[in-house]
């Protein structure tokens, strides 16, 4: 009888660097180990396995240290190269990220790539989102101090995104989040204008968000009511 293998959560893919060109291993999480037990509010997952996809999202290049993600540029012209090399590069010691991360080591990757994406000048939504998943990752360990400040950093991010690129069908999904965060960081007034314009805006046909975006929204007049706090104007005719 032939023994039945046991699927290991993480499986390796070939990367090749934006930065060198160099190839390279990395670890992913396997799809059937991506269950999350609870999300939250802001899209922060938790999952049952020891294995954290999250964990595995940056790939590190060994040998020149370049940090991305999948979304980010998967080539660099030679000005970006220089300014990375300039800064980071020179100075890279070589390690290898491929394996199994702990948490300071997922840490790490992050804020190597964050770091990366700010000096080649990356997608705003990009670095917004590495700013986010940093915050997340104080989350899991309850580091309320660092958590808020890079959710300050991520909402800021966020925003600019949300100037950038405009007003867009496509931006249900981001108006809300830009509400959610505010609400997270103690911004009331801000929040319920943002998750307003999901609500009120007849373009927007996006119906997971506008459902969220009301939760969110009577969420947060019950929390300012608790606190005493003057409603705004909209909230006081609900």
């Amino acid at each position: 009888m032939r023994r039945l293998e046991v699927l290991e959560p993480l499986f390796q893919v070939k990367i090749k660097c934006p930065c060198c060109e160099n190839e390279f291993m990395s670890s992913r999480v396997r799809p059937s180990f991506k269950k999350s037990i609870k999300t939250d509010t802001d899209f922060c997952h938790y999952y049952k396995e020891e294995v954290n996809p999250d964990y595995y999202v940056v790939r590190v290049c060994p040998m020149c240290g370049f940090a991305s993600t999948e979304n980010a540029k998967q080539e660099l012209n030679d000005r970006q190269r220089k300014l990375y090399y300039e800064k980071i590069g020179v100075n890279w010691v070589s390690r290898d990220y491929g394996g199994p991360r702990s948490w300071e080591e997922a840490l790490a990757t992050y804020k190597l790539s964050l770091i990366c994406a700010q000096i080649i000048g990356e997608k705003d939504r990009v670095v917004a989102g590495l700013l986010h998943h940093i915050a997340w990752l104080y989350r899991y360990k309850s580091n309320k101090e660092q958590e808020q400040r890079f959710l300050k950093f991520a909402l800021d991010a966020y925003i600019k995104v949300y100037e950038v690129e405009g007003v867009s069908v496509n931006n249900a999904k981001l108006m809300y989040l830009i509400g959610e965060l505010h609400r997270r960081v103690d911004e009331p007034y801000a929040a319920v204008k943002w998750f307003g314009r999901v609500i009120n805006d007849k373009s927007i046909v996006d119906a997971a968000m506008i459902r969220a975006s009301r939760e969110q929204w009577q969420l947060l007049r019950e929390e300012m009511k608790a606190k005493e706090m003057e409603l705004p104007e909209e909230m006081e005719e609900a």
